[in-house]
């Protein structure tokens, strides 16, 4: 493969196949993509979404590093492939729940999961903020959305214990 036609592959994934190029909230529009994984995190059932997780986790950093060196910025706010590795990771709560299949209730899961995603990339509570300030390149583009993801699905699976959800 080229390297022209493997950077142009590289800055497509990082712009979350166009969805970081959305005039408004773009990491809004990038999550709200990145929800197109429930389906087949539903499929792999559990320990697959976890490996897509990693997957997404693990790819994420080059790719992301790649792309914003290409656009020579460093968390250019259209690079969402970021958003979707850290909207997968708070999807996993539902995953474990919910694998059965989609429902009305299942649907509400992933609104709350998107919601608190956001909640949490946007207000970047610590160590979240402390992250995003000192780590750099792409896993410093990477880390502060995995972290989000991961406060998210925490709160979520706090609810879902509350709410007598998870037994």
């Amino acid at each position: 493969m080229s390297t022209q036609l493997s950077t142009k592959i590289t800055v497509a994934l990082g712009l979350g196949l166009g969805s970081g190029l959305a005039p408004k909230a773009p990491g809004t529009a990038g999550s709200l993509v990145a929800l197109l994984f429930f389906p087949l995190m539903i499929w792999l059932g559990l320990g697959g979404s976890l490996l897509l997780c990693l997957l997404l986790c693990v790819v994420g950093v080059p790719i992301c590093g790649r792309t914003a060196k290409h656009m020579g910025v460093h968390d250019d706010g259209r690079i969402v492939f970021d958003e979707w590795a850290g909207q997968a990771i708070s999807l996993l709560p539902i995953v474990a729940v919910h694998g059965e299949g989609f429902d009305a209730a299942t649907f509400l899961w992933v609104l709350l999961s998107f919601g608190l995603f956001r909640f949490f990339d946007v207000i970047k509570p610590w160590p979240i903020s402390w992250l995003d300030a000192r780590v750099e390149g792409g896993l410093g583009i990477m880390i502060d959305d995995i972290v989000a993801g991961v406060f998210a699905a925490l709160v979520l699976c706090a609810i879902m214990i509350g709410l007598g959800a998870i037994a």
